[in-house]
């Protein structure tokens, strides 16, 4: 089977003319070969590796400047930029050893440098290395990253929260596009399965420039798993098991490639029973079922790259109302409940030119989002309904200069099907302009850019007037301008300095405008706003980091002023006996930052000790605390590498102590938390029995079975108690 589809893909391929190529030699500083580097040229989605003699090769490459990435385990990452003009090119590289982290490309954010290169600070995390932490979820994971937390209800729907931003707040790229799927509701979680999905980048500030508006507060981008190597076959299935939940997580997936063409597909299914605490209940009714199918296939050549990926997720979530009741271990939720069906459609395309490209990326998000309170009929239900668009051109480099000039929109209609209306039907239209640059001057690197943006929001009426549910029609046009400033230095070889200064902004979401009506989440009467201004931020942030071969230390510290932030308050009345809140408006600020080091001592290769602390503070003009800050916390791990053997390779185990400290800095409407510390293990390897190979992990979290309630738990107010003990077992195999 595996030769048949080869052999189709060859076929195809071979019917097109090559043009360029590139080959070279991989080395160590022994001058001795390197086998199976990982070598990348993410602009065309094309890897191969090394042989048994370090050597690579690449073909159908286009004329112009190309982006080479070389990965390999216990060696920095090198990006390479190979100018090719003749058909044949080459390109040997020497790999330095290093006790640290590989150096990954970025992405998300202008110039795709790798980190040690980029302006900006931005976390880079592989999903394979958040799984290996025994996280029930992708948001649970990602909540582990320094600067990234959860709002929680129960284990089942967590929204994520970049220093103290969330919601609208906060966005999200997936496959290229942002991810719409009414994130402005507290119970709407993110919506993203982590299978199939190959790392997360976490840009913590404005990001408006590049992504316009909601990108206030940052941006979390998902990279989607990347196809196989040229002319090869990979098969893989992964499953997770879960003692708290009982609970299991299956993946399935296969992908090949030949020179020009690529194709990948996989599947998978999670599974869970309401979480058990730590006296023993389970939270009735936070079961929940999740379907989640990947596929791409893309095809490349001397003049251009496509790849189109599709996404669904289906959703079953059970909504907790009722506290802890009912005890049973069934995974069929029963009401209330949420139902949501989730399309992604993708296409990236790269016009290659002599010395310039073009990018650009469209976008299809269709979600069907159904909420059921006591029958199979649809209290709400919402269908959203988005096209994205982004072009960006690169001009032709001149000299150490590079620069970006780009256009950016979305077209977006919501519609109301159900019996009761959360939000009107309304449509969304954005544009913006962008351009920004880079220049490389020795050990110094400028970066900067300006944007213009424009939304139109427009909403129909419904309902009658002086009662509740009742939406006005509005058209409302929020206009900004936006700019970003960017420093890196080397203040010795060691030691890096960055410093950033950027502005973002976010337009009132549809329920800040015109909400009219009982909030069940906090059995509050909101009334939206519909002269409400666009929300305007200034970041600075400022990042110093050192290195050496034993020794990491890194020190993130901002400053967040936001104009015109918006938030709920009391209006001191009641209508059908609940109080009334308002959605008003007042200047803000948030500031703290995260600090922490890695030690590898010498000559103990196989231990690492990592700790970091982080901290955030946020401020409303009249001196009252925002709502949804994070506590503080400080993070310790201890974690030994080694080998047993030849049937135990890539070992690993893992001591963590976790410390949440209390959280008394809270606004009107919250209360106070207080603080608790988490001690977690984890073991795990690659196993060789024969000719059999899989990955596995096992891994205990929460071991001593501590009751704790976190801050941004939304079942807090019931005082019902995060997940208690919970043992996790993962196996990967390669088939």
């Amino acid at each position: 089977m595996k030769r048949i589809i080869i052999i189709l893909f060859l076929g195809l391929s071979a019917m097109l003319q090559a043009q360029n190529k590139v080959s070279g030699t991989v080395t160590d500083a022994k001058n001795q070969a390197v086998i199976g580097v990982s070598v990348y040229a993410p602009e065309l989605h094309k890897g191969t590796s090394t042989d048994a003699n370090g050597k690579y090769y690449f073909t159908n490459l286009p004329n112009g400047n190309l982006k080479l990435t070389f990965v390999y385990v216990g060696f920095e990452t090198q990006n390479k930029i190979i100018v090719l003009k003749s058909k044949e090119s080459t390109l040997n590289i020497i790999l330095k050893e290093t006790a640290f982290q590989m150096d990954e490309v970025i992405v998300s954010t202008a110039f795709n440098k790798i980190q040690s290169q980029n302006v900006m600070k931005v976390e880079h995390e592989s999903i394979k290395e958040l799984q290996k932490k025994g996280t029930s979820t992708l948001i649970e994971g990602l909540a582990t990253i320094p600067g990234v937390s959860q709002v929680s209800t129960g284990t089942s729907i967590g929204k994520p929260v970049i220093r103290g931003l969330s919601g609208n707040r906060v966005l999200v790229y997936s496959q290229g596009v942002r991810l719409e799927n009414q994130q402005f509701g507290d119970e709407h979680g993110l919506g993203l399965n982590d299978s199939g999905i190959e790392s997360v980048e976490v840009i913590k500030g404005p990001a408006s420039l590049l992504y316009g508006s909601d990108a206030l507060g940052g941006v979390l981008y998902f990279n989607p798993e990347k196809f196989a190597e040229a002319n090869t076959f990979n098969a893989n299935f992964s499953q997770k098991l879960f003692s708290n939940t009982l609970g299991s997580n299956s993946s399935l997936g296969m992908k090949t490639s030949t020179d020009n063409w690529k194709f990948l597909i996989r599947g998978g299914y999670d599974t869970h029973s309401d979480y058990k605490i730590p006296n023993g209940d389970r939270v009735t009714n936070t079961r929940y079922n999740e379907s989640d199918l990947k596929t791409g296939i893309g095809y490349s050549n001397s003049k251009f790259s496509s790849i189109f990926r599709y996404n669904f997720n289906k959703l079953d979530l059970g909504m907790p109302d009722a506290g802890i009741t009912e005890q049973t271990t069934t995974k069929n939720t029963t009401f209330p409940k949420q139902s949501v069906y989730n399309n992604l459609l993708s296409l990236n395309n790269i016009f290659f030119f002599q010395n310039s490209k073009l990018d650009v990326d469209l976008g299809y998000i269709a979600n069907d989002r159904s909420e059921f309170a006591n029958s199979d009929i649809a209290t709400l239900l919402m269908k959203l309904n988005t096209f994205n668009y982004d072009a960006k051109y690169h001009l032709p480099k001149f000299g150490k200069f590079e620069s970006i000039i780009g256009v950016q929109g979305m077209s977006q209609t919501n519609k109301n099907s159900g019996i009761e209306y959360l939000i009107p039907d309304a449509s969304t239209n954005d544009f913006g302009v962008f351009g920004t640059g880079n220049i490389e001057l020795k050990s110094n690197v400028f970066q900067a850019g300006l944007r213009f943006d424009n939304r139109v929001v427009t909403t129909t009426s419904h309902g009658i007037a002086g009662q509740e549910g009742y939406f006005q029609a509005i058209n409302k046009s929020f206009q900004s301008y936006n700019a970003s400033l960017g420093y890196k230095t080397n203040l010795a070889d060691d030691l890096s300095l960055r410093l950033n200064v950027a502005s973002g902004f976010r337009a009132p979401n549809l329920a800040e405008l015109s909400s009219n009506g009982v909030h069940e989440g906090t059995n509050r009467y909101e009334v939206g706003n519909t002269d409400l201004k666009t929300e305007q931020n200034v970041q600075t942030d400022l990042n110093l980091e050192y290195k050496n071969s034993h020794f990491e230390f890194f020190a993130n510290g901002f400053y967040n002023h936001i104009n015109n932030y918006i938030y709920t308050s009391p209006a001191g009345t009641k209508i059908n006996g609940f109080d009334v809140y308002d959605y008003i408006q007042s200047n803000a600020k948030l500031y703290g930052g995260e600090i922490g080091l890695h030690f590898h001592p010498h000559p103990l290769d196989w231990l690492h000790f990592e700790t970091s602390f982080e901290t955030v503070t946020g401020i409303k003009q009249n001196g009252d605390y925002l709502p949804l800050i994070p506590a503080n916390n400080w993070n310790n791990t201890i974690r030994t590498e080694f080998k047993i053997k030849n049937w135990l390779e890539e070992g690993f185990a893992t001591f963590n102590v976790s410390s949440t400290f209390n959280q008394n800095n809270v606004s009107g409407f919250e209360t106070k938390s207080n603080g608790y510390t988490l001690l977690n293990l984890g073991l795990g390897g690659k196993v060789k029995l024969g000719k059999t190979a899989f990955d596995f992990n096992l891994n205990g979290n929460n071991l001593l079975n501590k009751t704790y309630i976190a801050h941004l738990s939304r079942l807090k107010t019931d005082g019902i108690p995060n997940i208690g003990r919970n043992i996790v077992l993962g196996l990967n195999f390669n088939i």
